[in-house]
């Protein structure tokens, strides 16, 4: 009955979808309140239903209810409970049903909080919300439904995939989601302002804090995904440029460049075309992320192994959404009023420059990850563009993004003064020439380029820390004024030394954990001794332990440091008996944001086991940077200019009418 009750309710929210995305577009059309205010009750209800659908899935699982076919296929009755919740998302269709709730969830904040927008303009956003939703809902129905019943249920399920079942599968996925299917609202923003032919720096203002939401959500999602691939897949690495990787990552950079091309538009009114082309991008990237991961095109430990009918309706979405609003765009924004005009050198111009650079490297992935792609289909060719060419095309890229980044926020709005910025960034060039200094010579006959690249991201960060010393007029007025001035500040100000400071530390653990890496593989058996980065790890033998879905084992090595014990690491290998698979539990020692890192391979029938071990200088940075970044996105999200949302100009109050 649960079941039952679960595929109605995604049923009646198609149907409310179907109201949303026509009526209140008639009612724009008609000009009658009435009308266009159906779009916020329908989106309300349409969250509602939704949600109950997900919430009968999850019951589904709770219980296992084996006569539900994505429940055997996903779930084990001996499973953990939150192996059992998380398992709901864990495959195809559950995750594509949390992904129509998480767009449900977004039209119904909209129209929750959205009165400040006007009348027309929410009925236009909230409509096509609904388109997005009605294409989803049908292909959930018609493709991928989670309730489809058993004739002759089973005893037992078939147990998740065994690399699923970790915590990081518990955060990554939504978070993931969350911000994937954030940007509709931006898309759905630049849609119905191209419906409606009119767009200024109140759209601009309204648009932001969705992005911003979005974009917050996405870092973190990627960063838990980077990290869950770390310890999860017993590779040692953080970042592998694997296709579906490449598909987060490409949102993720148009979404940043969009962020900042509408500061610019809602400060100086400009950069208007280019924007909404932007919101457009953003989220048809992140559409065409879901297609690579649920067609089939792609072999990837992310991917769902998915047949073609589901790829080629994935792949008509896709076609219609971007396809249909790429041509709304060249129709209707020839007509768009442009904007102020700004010096090259201003602040205006160093977001363009962001802009250019950010959208490049998402061109560079874009080509990267689906040439291979084209080349099979029209050749039949297989061909692999990995890590090399991403390295190569990355890096002269984000090399100069870097040293404008501490820039922009020195130079004033419409005409800037670079000398003056630049006098103003001696403290931070100092400080990065002293840190190449001291790696140099600290790394002598090493390699000449991570002291350059730590130096550069030592500069983003003091840069940032400039930044906000100009702000408060640090040493140039008595503490205690500066102290006013910093409590004074605006949290988006804070937000921008964060979020800039973060890439930064991210830049410093990687330069780290590729460079100064250290690598120990070998075959061990119990009183062997390795040494890596400094440390002795001595393997003292394996443990056997039964766990409820599935038989673990458990190898111990003691750390040593200066002849010291300082630690017991225990690395494992789980083999899932339903499944009929293994996975490797890697074991992580913490030193500082340094780690040491033991990961298991087979074991051998002289009784030797193979061993990685790593040991990882600064690694922690690599992840506590996003971190850092998300936090300074908080911090601007938190500003009360961005909640209160935007005021109507004086001049536009008639034309933008409040909704109700």
């Amino acid at each position: 009955m649960i079941a039952e009750a679960g595929h109605y309710a995604l049923v009646l929210a198609l149907g409310l979808a179907l109201i949303q995305s026509t009526v209140p577009i008639l009612g724009a059309r008609l000009h009658d309140a009435a009308l266009m205010n159906v779009a916020r009750s329908t989106a309300l209800a349409q969250l509602l239903f939704v949600g109950a659908s997900f919430a009968a899935l999850v019951t589904l699982h709770v219980i296992s209810d084996f006569s539900v076919v994505n429940v055997f296929e996903n779930s084990h009755s001996l499973k953990p409970m939150i192996y059992k919740i998380t398992g709901v998302w864990g495959n195809h269709e559950g995750s594509m049903l949390l992904w129509v709730t998480i767009l449900a969830l977004f039209g119904g904040l909209v129209a929750a909080f959205g009165n400040n927008l006007p009348l027309s303009l929410r009925a236009h956003v909230l409509a096509v919300q609904a388109w997005i939703a009605t294409a989803f809902y049908l292909f959930i129905l018609l493709t991928s439904n989670p309730f489809l019943r058993i004739a002759n249920p089973p005893i037992e399920g078939r147990d998740l995939n065994p690399v699923l079942q970790d915590i990081g599968l518990a955060v990554h996925p939504p978070m993931l989601y969350l911000g994937y299917v954030g940007f509709s609202i931006s898309f759905s923003f630049a849609v119905a302002a191209l419906l409606e032919g009119r767009i200024d720096a109140a759209w601009a203002r309204w648009v932001r804090p969705w992005t911003l939401v979005a974009w917050i959500f996405l870092t973190l999602g990627i960063a838990m995904g980077s990290y869950w691939a770390y310890y999860e897949l017993g590779w040692g690495g953080w970042w592998f440029w694997d296709p579906v990787e490449n598909a987060s990552l490409m949102p993720w950079l148009a979404g940043t460049a969009l962020l900042h091309s509408a500061v610019v538009m809602e400060k100086r009114n400009a950069l208007k075309v280019w924007t909404i082309l932007l919101a457009i991008l953003t989220f048809s990237l992140s559409l065409l992320g879901t297609f690579l991961v649920r067609s089939g095109v792609l072999t990837s430990v992310h991917a769902f192994a998915t047949d073609p009918t589901r790829g080629v309706f994935i792949l008509l979405i896709l076609c219609i959404f971007i396809g249909g609003s790429l041509t709304l765009y060249i129709w209707r924004a020839s007509a768009l009023k442009q904007g102020g005009l700004f010096a090259p050198i201003s602040r205006e111009g160093a977001l363009v420059l962001n802009n250019l650079f950010l959208t490049t490297a998402c061109a560079t992935v874009f080509v990267g990850t689906l040439y291979p792609l084209a080349l099979e289909v029209l050749t039949g060719e297989k061909i692999s563009v990995g890590a090399p060419f991403f390295n190569l095309t990355f890096a002269p890229l984000f090399v100069p993004l870097m040293i404008a980044v501490p820039f922009g926020p020195m130079l004033a709005w419409k005409r800037g003064d670079l000398l003056g910025a630049s006098q103003r960034l001696v403290a931070a060039g100092i400080g990065a020439l002293i840190a190449v200094a001291v790696l140099w010579a600290w790394t002598w006959g090493g390699s000449a380029f991570a002291p350059l690249a730590i130096g550069l991201a030592v500069f983003v960060i003091l840069g940032a820390l400039c930044d906000l010393a100009e702000r408060i007029s640090l040493f140039r007025a008595p503490l205690p004024v500066s102290f006013r001035r910093a409590r004074g500040l605006p949290r988006a100000s804070w937000g921008t030394v964060f979020a800039h400071a973060g890439i930064g530390v991210a830049l410093i653990g990687i330069v780290c954990e590729t460079t100064w890496n250290s690598e120990h593989i070998a075959s061990m058996k119990p009183g062997d001794v390795a040494q890596v980065g400094g440390y002795s790890l001595t393997f003292d033998g394996t443990a056997q332990r039964q766990r409820s879905n599935f038989r673990e084992q458990i190898a111990r090595f003691t750390v040593r440091k200066d002849g010291q014990s300082i630690a017991v690491m225990t690395p494992s290998k789980r083999n899932f008996t339903t499944r009929g698979s293994s996975t490797t539990e890697a074991a992580l020692l913490r030193r500082g944001v340094s780690q040491l890192y033991i990961s298991l391979g087979d074991a051998k029938p002289d009784g030797t086991i193979a061993v990685r071990m790593y040991y990882k200088p600064m690694v922690l940075l690599i992840w506590f940077g996003p971190v850092l970044m998300a936090f300074g996105g908080m911090l601007s999200l938190s500003d009360r200019r961005l909640r209160v949302g935007a005021p109507k100009p004086a001049k536009a109050g008639r034309a933008l009418q409040p909704a109700e």
